[in-house]
């Protein structure tokens, strides 16, 4: 079985119609009393969490695979920026196959060393950027290396070992919670009651119940993979067949986005962090092939004319960004 294949059979357990779930709810059970037990260990003190010598924000969420994460720490790196505050960016480097962590990242590195999303990070916000599944290690190793006046982490939300002055929760509206069981039986890393904890609830594309914030998600223009410069709306494709790729934690997003913009798409579903060969992508024949930003950097160094990258842009509420860099500014030493 692929992890293209797992990773439908758990979407289908954990998020379609069906009660079979419940076979494993009693693991749930003992899995949800381990990690409050294990949360109110750090809250009481029992066990400690290290303090970086700057304000941190963790971004992360409940459920298993991605919500937005990514795009939402960009966004919200670029709004610091804005606000004069000198900013660095942690993620865990997952599926980087490097020896030694923590690693730092530039735009540069190789994302089958340090991982997509650490190398997606680098060129997307040209700040410095460490990778390492420890992240008060990262945090360090990041500070010794230049001078922050806040972190921001991709996920976390659970590496309760880094103390946090914010966390902001992002939640996919589409499939939310799923059946509302935390793991084997449903999604989620922790109770539901964890949202309720959190600074702030994200809601990714539309309002929804559990949120209190929107992240407005809009497609940005195309570019050639091979030739970066090069760039056109993605209404040049409209009326065409295209081929598009997406191994991402909900590729069926990324396939509606294009469709709705008037593309015909023959669909190509990778699981998560899918590592890419040049056969993954050649279909023979001479149709346009577009795919994520996610994805892109892990096929540039074999990229063809026809490969086009898609990215996103995000947009966030005013009065969500002002109460960030208050809240931050606050924290300042």
């Amino acid at each position: 079985m692929t992890r293209a294949d797992l990773e439908r059979r758990l979407n289908a357990l954990w998020y379609g119609d069906t009660r079979l779930y419940r076979f494993l709810l009693p693991l749930s059970w003992l899995f949800c009393g381990l990690v409050t037990a294990r949360r109110t260990a750090y809250r009481s003190g029992l066990l400690r969490s290290a303090v970086l010598d700057c304000p941190v924000i963790v971004v992360g969420n409940l459920v298993v695979g991605g919500a937005g994460k990514t795009p939402l720490v960009i966004a919200l790196a670029k709004y610091l920026q804005r606000a004069d505050l000198r900013v660095g960016l942690l993620c865990r480097g997952y599926r980087g196959r490097a020896k030694h962590w923590p690693q730092r990242v530039s735009g540069d590195s190789d994302p089958l060393e340090v991982g997509d999303e650490a190398v997606l990070l680098a060129r997307k916000t040209d700040l410095p950027v460490v990778a390492g599944p420890i992240r008060v290690a990262s945090g360090r190793a990041l500070l010794r290396q230049t001078r922050c006046d806040v972190i921001v982490c991709d996920d976390g939300l659970q590496h309760y070992a880094l103390k946090r002055d914010l966390e902001i929760l992002v939640i996919d509206p589409e499939r939310a919670l799923g059946n509302g069981a935390c793991l084997p039986a449903g999604p989620l890393r922790e109770p539901r009651s964890r949202l309720q904890q959190v600074d702030r609830v994200v809601s990714l594309g539309r309002a929804c119940r559990e949120a209190n914030v929107v992240m407005q998600v809009m497609v940005a223009e195309a570019y050639r993979l091979d030739s970066p410069h090069q760039r056109c709306q993605l209404s040049a494709f409209t009326g065409q067949t295209v081929h598009a790729v997406a191994g991402i934690a909900h590729p069926q997003r990324f396939f509606r986005q294009l469709r709705e913009a008037g593309l015909n798409v023959e669909a190509h579903a990778f699981g998560d962090h899918h590592r890419y060969s040049p056969e993954d992508l050649v279909f023979g024949d001479a149709l346009p092939v577009l795919m994520t930003e996610k994805n892109a950097v892990k096929c540039q160094s074999f990229s063809r004319p026809n490969w086009w990258v898609v990215p996103l842009e995000i947009e966030l509420d005013a009065a969500f960004s002002d109460w960030l860099v208050t809240a931050i500014k606050q924290r300042e030493p």
